[in-house]
């Protein structure tokens, strides 16, 4: 069994994905050998204690090109992990793709980066008859040609591939890929540990992200940044002036940034920085607050897991698409235009309704986690038929 994708490069909603199918493998395939192909191969083995090999061969491949030699490491970097990839595969009987948004660029995004590894694994395992599994992954719209139809080739050489919510398969169809056999399915992380309820009085956890709009937004990048961070930090100002208690929470390592400006710019003792190091960190932050406001996709998903009245401050359609399936599709704001007296208006609506939006979460995510269960089952049935017909074999 392979695993593959920007895995241990310090973004923690890709590691909880990773984290949720060791879960699955280890308790329905606990004789599975696994490795991976991965951004941080260190931290992947420290982590989770498999062997991990790293994703390019060229180390600056997510640095900036400017000089001739960087160009021509990355150029060949290209030729070099083409063959690197292949022989990966084939020592594989199959390989995983754990979510993540894997088929969109909401986020600034180069075609010859990830989207050509993905290319490359796909192809590599059409060519070399091992199954590639994109399984719970995200998808949108794109708009760069090059882009998109990397993205559209490895979802058609994909053997198996299901969606964390429905706004992806659709995109997935509008770039021509035959989706009519595929299946919708909430995001893996509902699938881990849901922590203890032990909600902190007046705690308010504020999850902040290194926000410059997506890929089609690079020439107004900084400004929408600049924007991002002072709505937000007059957010954060406004709930210390009524007397609340502020976390913040990232997730990612490229979000330290705003939590230090954000820190320097309130100067309170009531505004203090998690050090959470994984989803289950920061589940436990949203189980002990009484509410939680926040942008990253995995935050948001961390705090509806944990059963915690949520905002999202959106910056993309699978943040709504995530709110509306957990039952708080009118507590959005857009991350993007942050309007502080609106966006107050709409947190002192959540905290009014939290009693019954708790209730609601509770329904939502007893209904994911059965949801998630079907979804490995029929990964099973796909990826590992001997498997599966031992099991209903042996079943009574």
């Amino acid at each position: 069994m392979g695993v593959f994708g920007l895995l241990g490069s310090g973004n923690l909603g890709n590691d909880g994905s990773l984290e949720a199918v060791l879960q699955y493998l280890r308790a329905e395939h606990p004789d599975a050998v696994v490795d991976a192909l991965c951004g941080g191969p260190e931290a992947v083995t420290a982590r989770y204690g498999i062997p991990a090999t790293r994703l390019h061969w060229f180390r600056g491949e997510y640095r900036t090109a400017s000089r001739a030699g960087a160009v021509a490491g990355k150029a060949l970097g290209k030729v070099v992990d083409a063959a690197r990839t292949a022989a990966w595969v084939r020592r594989h009987d199959v390989v995983i793709v754990p979510g993540m948004g894997v088929l969109e660029a909401t986020l600034p995004l180069r075609p010859w980066g990830f989207p050509y590894a993905l290319f490359l694994l796909c192809a590599s395992g059409r060519a070399l008859r091992t199954p590639v599994a994109l399984v719970g992954v995200g998808a949108a719209p794109i708009r760069d040609r090059a882009t998109r139809a990397l993205v559209r080739w490895s979802g058609q050489l994909a053997a198996y591939r299901s969606y964390r919510d429905e706004l992806s398969r659709t995109a997935l169809r509008s770039m021509g890929v035959d989706t009519s056999r595929d299946e919708v399915y909430p995001d893996l992380a509902f699938a881990l540990p849901t922590p203890p309820a032990s909600a902190a009085p007046g705690q308010v956890c504020v999850g902040v992200m290194d926000f410059h709009g997506g890929n089609d937004d690079r020439a107004g990048a900084e400004e929408i940044h600049r924007r991002y961070l002072d709505g937000t930090t007059r957010f954060v100002r406004a709930l210390v002036e009524d007397g609340r208690r502020v976390r913040l929470l990232t997730g990612d390592d490229c979000d330290a940034p705003v939590v230090a400006a954000i820190l320097a710019a309130v100067d309170s003792p009531l505004v203090t920085a998690s050090d959470a190091a994984s989803l289950a960190d920061l589940m436990r932050e949203a189980a002990d607050a009484e509410s939680v406001v926040a942008t990253r996709y995995h935050n948001l998903v961390c705090a509806l897991k944990a059963g915690t009245p949520t905002l999202a401050l959106s910056y993309a359609a699978k943040s709504d698409a995530l709110m509306d399936r957990m039952g708080l599709g009118p507590y959005r704001h857009p991350a993007r235009e942050i309007d502080v007296d609106q966006l107050l208006v709409q947190f002192r609506e959540l905290e009014k309704h939290a009693v019954e939006l708790r209730k609601t979460l509770t329904e939502r995510n007893r209904e994911a986690a059965d949801q998630l269960r079907a979804q490995f089952e029929r990964l099973t049935l796909a990826l590992f038929p001997a498997a599966a017909h031992d099991a209903r074999r042996e079943a009574p």
